[in-house]
């Protein structure tokens, strides 16, 4: 028998998830020691296989995490699988000067000694995979995207922030099931400073749909959107399948002019309007 466990940032994905398998939710305990140390208990767990969906949003849910599979395998789990559905360090991919840490191998070698298996849904660097031990597999959930975006999209444009994001783009529109491609240009500066160069499309009169892995603080993404507006665009959507949205970002966002922000429930939070729990269901029932 498979149970799903759920890290206390992904309750609602990790019920979505048991609902799409027919699984049972197992009984999971957080807690705190008097000094401040964090428990994180499975009590009474009795089942073969469990699926651990957790988040790393935080310093405290990556040590979550990793007491977690401790638990279960303590508790007599067979396999433990481990669901990552924001994968916390994922963009700090390489040492960028010397004598820093590949963050991003650090935790995946954490994670790797307590799993069996490690599937991480769209890492915004897919070479973070490969630091894992198994090899984590990617889950796309960009399809996800498109579902709550308006059937009325007038004369839609997908536009990628910026010509890495191409693909996610692509994969809204071939969802939506018509519309225009095209992406910003986009040159880092410092390693707050972004520079956006305007694209050819023409968008007067047309809605277009922004459309990237992540938005963290929003800065970027707001600044495609002020030129969007310069250009008489019609209405604009943000989408995203990790809605981090850190500091003020979502008001940064909807005060450059997005209709509406739409994001998945990797990040649990006030911009989740889509599910990864079908396509994440796909690759653990193909099994």
């Amino acid at each position: 028998m498979t149970a799903i466990v759920s890290g206390s940032a992904s309750q609602a994905l990790s019920a979505a998830l048991a609902s799409e398998l027919d699984c049972p939710l197992a009984a999971v305990e957080y807690d705190r020691f008097p000094d401040g140390e964090l428990l994180a208990a499975v009590p009474g767990f009795d089942a073969d296989r469990a699926v651990v969906v957790a988040s790393t949003t935080s310093h405290a849910a990556h040590l979550e995490l990793l007491l977690l599979q401790d638990a279960l395998h303590e508790a007599g789990a067979e396999e433990v699988v481990t669901v990552l559905p924001y994968m916390g360090y994922a963009r700090q991919d390489r040492a960028f000067e010397s004598g820093q840490p590949i963050s991003s191998r650090a935790v995946a070698r954490a994670i790797s000694t307590g799993a069996d298996r490690v599937l991480t849904v769209s890492p915004h660097e897919e070479g973070v995979c490969e630091f894992f031990e198994p090899t984590a597999e990617v889950v796309d959930a960009a399809p996800v995207l498109a579902d709550p975006l308006p059937d009325d999209l007038a004369d839609p444009v997908f536009l990628a922030p910026d010509e890495g994001a191409v693909g996610i783009a692509e994969t809204v529109r071939d969802t939506y099931g018509s519309g225009e491609i095209d992406h910003f240009d986009k040159h880092r500066l410092s390693g707050d400073s972004v520079e956006i160069t305007p694209s050819d499309a023409d968008v007067a009169g047309r809605d277009v749909v922004v459309a990237d892995d992540i938005i963290a603080t929003g800065s970027t993404m707001s600044e495609a959107v002020e030129v969007l507006h310069d250009r008489e665009v019609a209405r604009v959507f943000a989408t995203c399948v990790h809605p981090l949205l850190a500091g003020n970002a979502y008001t940064k966002l909807a005060a450059s002019g997005v209709e509406a922000i739409y994001g998945t429930d990797t990040i649990e939070g006030p911009a989740t309007a889509a599910s990864v729990a079908p396509v994440l269901a796909e690759h653990l029932s193909a099994d």
